[in-house]
């Protein structure tokens, strides 16, 4: 499988999948990152792996037909079978979802549909699970369609929230188990193991 990961931080996520990659986990490759940053550090761990790196944002372009199509000639000259984005902040122009329907994921810090839609990421959905007292908390792995976070949910994990975790504390220890899910969703999209009907997305044993 040809990936091309979309990021926009420091690239964690992306690590661990080059990681999960590198030690056989599933067959499978980076053949490039988009960053809608700069800056950002997903793109010198991607360089570091040798994989084309673009920046490419919205602003750049005149309209959103321009943007999304220089997006989809970007995935389409390196030949990319499937999409993941790895703590990217922006959301994905109609006609890649289309062209990529079913083949795009996406991480979440929080158990989805609870903290999710538009403006919650990052410490915003940590703060407001602590603000709003809840027990537990996790990451999820989810398809990515027209909407915030309401594609299929495909993985989860939970994690305690304790009564003296933080905003800070909280987001480490949902990124820990982000680490181990994404690599373990993206075996079973490999693999063939993800079924999908509708509205919901659950992974087989074999």
């Amino acid at each position: 499988m040809n990936i091309a990961v979309f990021a926009s931080g420091r690239g964690s996520n992306v690590q661990a999948i080059l990681d999960a990659i590198d030690a056989g986990l599933f067959p499978a490759r980076v053949v490039v990152l988009i960053s809608n940053k700069s800056d950002a550090g997903a793109i010198e761990i991607a360089r570091a792996h040798t994989i084309s790196t673009y920046h490419l944002s919205r602003p750049m372009f005149s309209s959103e037909e321009a943007y999304a199509g220089a997006l989809l000639e970007t995935l389409e000259e390196h030949h990319a079978d499937f999409i993941v984005l790895a703590g990217y902040l922006k959301k994905i122009p109609a006609q890649i979802i289309r062209q990529y329907r079913n083949r795009i994921v996406n991480i979440h810090p929080a158990l989805l549909p609870l903290f999710g839609g538009e403006g919650m990421y990052g410490h915003r959905v940590h703060e407001a699970v602590i603000a709003n007292g809840e027990k537990v908390s996790g990451a999820t792995v989810h398809l990515v369609n027209e909407e915030y976070d309401r594609g299929p949910v495909v993985l989860q994990q939970t994690v305690a929230v304790a009564p003296d975790d933080t905003p800070d504390s909280l987001a480490a220890k949902v990124l820990k188990i982000e680490h181990e899910i994404f690599p373990l969703a993206l075996k079973a999209f490999v693999e063939g193991r993800v079924r999908i009907e509708g509205t919901k997305a659950w992974i087989t044993s074999s």
